[in-house]
């Protein structure tokens, strides 16, 4: 069936009565002519570090549609890995670049003051969750927020030792690549690493095994590993500055913690004079239903880190740290381009779209979504578990129910025969896919989305 003449499904009333849409629809199978042109001369010149996850040569987007260089079009549950929240151009935050970028493209805001950048640190230090007083660093990137923090957290505690999690991505320079324990490749060849970083066990209730029986759940069994494991073998608590968590994880499979894990963790940093850092470049900034991870929690970390969809894919990060922790010396930690100008307007007109209307879209185009992929579940034994909140779901495909086995094979060719259907999708962790739509996803997106997976997992099951 060609996706352009595909049937809405009778389980998506909203969805049919939406207009007619032009999306998706493959006009010619990718990539075509002008992206293989592309390609070519990609291959030819760019670094063999790229990954390349399929051959999609994009020329532009609308909402959450995709059209490449061939005139295919695609409905896209990856959004650039969580990057393009408010959609592809959005005309507020298009205005918003077009506005900056006709005054100055860039002034250092290491070393002098401008209007956006005081704005979005305002901004920022104002939506951060918890009551205390909160100041603001800006970057480039996630991963340069992380690179800040390990500085930041050593210089506020005068303490070497970190803490992170199996599973974790937090980015692939030396720092980040450190604290990173998600894939053997992420890390082969590249040692030695940061010294003093310690990993401990996610918890991953559907994938702790055996050594998690007694425990109430998994979150209690990952608790008392740092006690008993790392704190009586490995380092001294007095030793470690800070805590760095994903409070979702997200690259290591998009896995919601137990509800009271973050709490005993807070708990246990409080304990021991640790400081406690939330990795939410993939979860912030309304990716979860609600602007920080955090507050499904209830739980105040000491540093937030953000980045991906705080800036609708311009490049944005940053760290926001209570202001007892940000106490670092003038002159000891700075960016050149850190607090871009256009980049800071983009990230303020994101915030203002988030707040006013895409958390709400979020939760209930999440709810919609997860019930779509519930009911795939009931139909498919592949699918072995569905999680998420909001528009950051997980679905994780297994050989066989019982032994959890990963259908790696299967993720992979699922996520090739969707894109040549007109879905974009990305997989993570070891047989996951993970469903990270632009936060404007309608009913349409939704429906249509879930029936080219569930034709594609028809097809190949």
């Amino acid at each position: 069936m060609h996706a352009e003449s595909r049937p809405i499904s009778k389980e998506a009333p909203a969805a049919a009565a939406e207009r007619e849409r032009d999306y998706p629809r493959i006009v010619v199978p990718p990539p075509g002519p002008k992206g293989r042109d592309i390609i070519k001369r990609d291959k030819q010149y760019s670094s063999t570090s790229y990954i390349k996850e399929y051959p999609l040569a994009i020329s532009h987007g609308q909402g959450a549609m995709v059209e490449d260089v061939d005139g295919n079009r695609y409905i896209d549950f990856m959004a650039g890995i969580a990057v393009a929240s408010t959609g592809y151009a959005h005309p507020k935050v298009v205005a918003a670049v077009q506005e900056a970028a006709g005054k100055f493209l860039h002034i250092c805001g290491t070393d002098f003051y401008y209007e956006g950048m005081s704005a979005i640190c305002e901004r920022l230090a104002r939506l951060a969750p918890g009551q205390s007083k909160t100041r603001v660093f800006l970057t480039n990137s996630g991963t340069e927020a992380i690179e800040g923090a390990i500085k930041l957290v050593r210089n506020s505690t005068r303490r070497s030792d970190l803490i992170a999690f199996r599973g974790a991505f937090h980015g692939r320079s030396y720092g980040a690549m450190s604290l990173t324990c998600s894939k053997v490749l992420q890390r082969a060849h590249f040692g030695p690493m940061l010294p003093g970083v310690h990993h401990a066990p996610y918890p991953n209730a559907y994938r702790l095994g055996a050594e998690a029986n007694g425990y109430e759940d998994a979150g209690a069994y990952s608790l008392d590993w740092i006690r008993k494991e790392l704190f009586h073998r490995v380092v001294s608590p007095a030793d470690v500055a800070a805590v760095f968590i994903e409070p979702m994880l997200g690259e290591g499979g998009y896995v919601v913690p137990p509800k009271d894990f973050l709490r005993g963790l807070r708990d246990l940093c409080d304990e021991h004079g640790i400081l406690l850092v939330f990795d939410e470049i993939q979860t912030g900034v309304g990716r979860t239903g609600k602007m920080w991870a955090a507050e499904y929690f209830g739980v105040e970390p000491d540093v937030l880190l953000t980045a991906k969809g705080l800036a609708s894919g311009m490049p944005l990060g940053a760290i926001i740290a209570k202001e007892s922790v940000m106490k670092w010396e003038s002159g000891s930690h700075g960016s050149t381009f850190g607090g871009n100008p256009v980049a800071c307007a983009a990230a303020l007109a994101t915030l203002d779209l988030v707040e006013k209307e895409l958390l709400d879209n979020a939760q209930k185009m999440g709810k919609r979504l997860l019930a779509g992929l519930e009911r795939l579940q009931s139909k498919y034994d592949c699918i072995g578990d569905v999680r998420g909140v909001g528009l950051f779901i997980g679905v994780e495909f297994v050989k066989d129910r019982k032994s959890k086995e990963p259908a790696k094979n299967l993720v992979h060719d699922l996520v090739q025969q969707a894109f040549r259907k007109g879905l974009l999708l990305l997989a993570c962790g070891e047989s996951v896919i993970r469903l990270a739509p632009p936060l404007v996803v309608d009913a349409y997106d939704v429906d249509t989305g879930l029936q080219i997976l569930d034709e594609t997992l028809a097809e190949l099951t």
